[in-house]
């Protein structure tokens, strides 16, 4: 066929024909699908829930016999007082715990009985009221929280709610919440669990209880992670007080709880007792404040030094007046008094002091510098007369109170107070000594070091206060040999460890965690028996209140005292010595001396016929720290070696030490050194 014979044809259309003429059926419309929910749609959805309809009477009836069996097995762990008894029975005391526990299983008894009558007594009234409604009334709530107590099986995953409302402190009513905590807190494993030694009981204004940790836990660990513990049980850490048990009743893992109800340190705090002595001796512990627990602390000052540390306006000079009250009140005591605040909150002192100045200039610093060489020149005439003295008098080479109340001996309780002391501390006036040109700031801490490690045997208490507890303000030695440490609120933990020692804060005890609304709350570090703490490293403490007219108040009375004792000397008497300088105060013969610990280095090597000796030896004899003989040794130009010694295995062992050829040299050369310098 040609091309040109082809023809485009029209669209083909695929079509129905209706006619309209006709009845048509109409569309059925779905009405299930618009009306009934989406879930019903689904015929298994809607089987399930049918299933679990006809089941919910019999799961009811499951979950309230589960809840039944839940309070029986509670009630009756709870009235045999199972938990003391376990406990009891593990640290091998049921005997000497028999009365305590058959005295509490009575009473629980007695409040069993009491609960039953009390609740059929309101059953029966309320019959008697309302009838039988009261009765269904009363059933079916008892049913649905028993079904709630029940509504999962043993070992069933419980809910877990989105969002919780406030936790709170439960655990005094019930011991899992304790016990709970202590695991959320890391400090026992999923699978360990708590002894109870002491049952919670009430405490002051709050809840104490003994608790034994599981074998291997350590209670030091739940002093260290006393923050973790405090946000389990949902109390600030302020209010949570944990201590280890020590002595015959504890050992490493007994911890003692005290939760307060509220925050102890809220309310106002107290004035000093010691407004309320007449006299005071200074060989008594220093009444200091109250722990949160209320108890009082007591400070001991005789033997031992101490060290206030804090920012300002936290409480420092409160604190350092506190421990010169009780001096004060004591007709029989001497006082040094620098205030290197310029200010008048120690001008009262001035009535009692021995010595008194108040400024913040060069001078001021050269004033101090002769009264801590006075003071060396003091202990070192006490030692010498100590020496002399029968054995009845002086059984040992320390002071003791009828030594210091003796007149004759001229011994008595001498204390040196030197507020904001990183002013003499960092004086950079230059001073000449034994040949030597020192600033008057390495001269004040060698002198102070000096009577820190000497003073406290021969009567003589050191207090320091400082705003800067830095490493670079107060010298590393003079830090290691102070006694008792007091850190109010500091900046960062680091200036809390200088003051209460290395590592304190990973022990738990971090003063720079103290609320700025604390005034005078710190953490004492005591050289000896806190009275309230016992034998704990540290305690929580907030100082007594001693407002200025109640320190002047406690002056006068101090100066009365010594004037009918007529033991008032010095400035307070108005006879206060003109200081001369350092040679002058400490005399030719005495400055050509060796200073410690080179003294005692060179008495240690007298006799010893030994050609090498091992550092440990000389650091053990001289008591002294590792570092600081290390120095020492570098200071007098000696190198240590390496030395080989037998041991008492037979076998011959390295160890590092010093040729005492080399010592020996070193410290003739530091001897002539030193009469050269007094010669001067």
């Amino acid at each position: 066929m040609a091309d040109d014979a082809l023809v485009r044809a029209d669209p083909v259309l695929d079509g129905e024909l209706v006619d309209d003429t006709l009845p048509q059926a109409r569309p059925r419309r779905r009405f299930a699908r618009r009306w009934v929910p989406s879930w019903l749609n689904d015929r298994q959805a809607a089987k399930d829930f049918a299933v679990a309809v006809l089941r919910s009477p019999f799961r009811c009836v499951g979950a309230v016999a589960r809840g039944l069996v839940a309070v029986a097995r509670w009630w009756r762990a709870w009235v045999t007082v199972r938990d003391f008894r376990e406990a009891a029975e593990q640290a091998e005391k049921l005997a000497d715990k028999f009365a305590d526990i058959r005295a509490l299983t009575l009473f629980r008894w007695k409040v069993t009985g009491a609960v039953v009558v009390g609740a059929a007594v309101v059953t029966v009234v309320a019959h008697l009221g309302y009838g039988a409604l009261a009765l269904w009334i009363i059933g079916g709530s008892l049913a649905v929280a028993l079904a709630v107590l029940g509504r999962r099986r043993e070992g069933s995953p419980g809910r877990k709610a989105v969002l919780a409302g406030p936790r709170t402190l439960r655990w005094t009513m019930d011991p899992q919440v304790l016990v709970d905590a202590f695991r959320d807190a890391k400090l026992v494993g999923k699978d360990e669990t708590l002894r109870l030694v002491e049952r919670a009981n009430r405490m002051g204004d709050g809840w104490a209880i003994t608790v034994d940790l599981p074998a291997t836990r350590k209670a030091a660990d739940v002093i260290k992670n006393r923050e973790a513990l405090a946000s389990a049980l949902a109390v600030d850490e302020v209010q949570l007080i944990v201590e280890r048990v020590r002595g015959n009743g504890g050992h490493a893992g007994r911890v003692a709880m005290w939760v307060a109800d509220q925050d102890p340190y809220a309310s106002p705090p107290r004035r000093t007792p010691l407004l309320d002595a007449a006299q005071w001796d200074a060989w008594r512990p220093v009444p200091f404040g109250r722990d949160a627990r209320d108890r009082r602390v007591d400070l001991p000052l005789v033997w031992t030094s101490l060290l206030v540390g804090a920012i300002p306006r936290q409480g420092k000079t409160f604190a350092a007046r506190l421990a010169a009250a009780g001096l004060v009140l004591d007709p029989f005591t001497r006082l040094y008094v620098a205030d290197f605040k310029a200010g008048k909150d120690w001008d009262a002192a001035a009535r009692v002091a021995h010595r008194f100045m108040s400024g913040d200039e060069p001078e001021h610093v050269l004033a101090l510098v002769g009264w801590l060489v006075e003071l060396v020149g003091e202990v070192q005439g006490r030692f010498r007369r100590m020496r002399e003295l029968d054995d009845e008098t002086c059984p040992e080479s320390k002071v003791t109170p009828a030594m210091s109340r003796d007149r004759s001996l001229n011994m008595p309780i001498t204390a040196i107070f030197v507020d904001e002391v990183q002013v003499p501390l960092e004086d950079r006036t230059p001073v000449k000594v034994e040949g030597k040109t020192l600033t008057a700031g390495e001269y004040v801490g060698e002198l102070l070091t000096w009577l820190a490690k000497k003073g406290p045997a021969a009567g003589i208490v050191l207090v320091l206060a400082t705003q800067r507890p830095d490493s670079k303000t107060i010298p590393s030695g003079l830090r290691a040999v102070l006694g008792s440490r007091f850190a109010l609120r500091v900046m960062d933990w680091r200036d809390s460890n200088i003051v209460l020692g290395e590592q304190m804060n990973t022990r738990g005890y971090d003063s720079s965690r103290l609320l700025a609304s604390h005034k005078g709350v710190g953490i004492l570090r005591p050289d000896g028996d806190a009275q309230a703490g016992g034998d704990v490293l540290a305690l929580t403490v907030r100082t007594y209140y001693m407002p200025n007219e109640d320190w002047q108040t406690i002056c006068r009375r101090g100066r009365e005292l010594r004037e009918a004792e007529g033991t008032l000397t010095g400035h307070a008497a108005g006879s206060d010595l003109a200081l001369e300088n350092t040679v002058k105060v400490l005399g030719p013969a005495e400055a050509s001396e060796l200073p410690e610990p080179l003294a005692s280095l060179a008495t240690h090597l007298e006799g010893d016929e030994r050609e090498f000796i091992p550092t440990a030896d000389l650091v053990e004899a001289l008591s002294i720290d590792a570092k600081e003989f290390a120095q020492l040794m570098a200071d007098l130009g000696c190198n240590r070696t390496r030395g080989r010694l037998p041991a008492e295995d037979g076998r011959v062992r390295q160890v590092r030490g010093y040729q005492t050829a080399e010592i020996r040299t070193a410290i003739e050369r530091e001897r002539g050194r030193s009469g050269q310098g007094g010669a001067s």
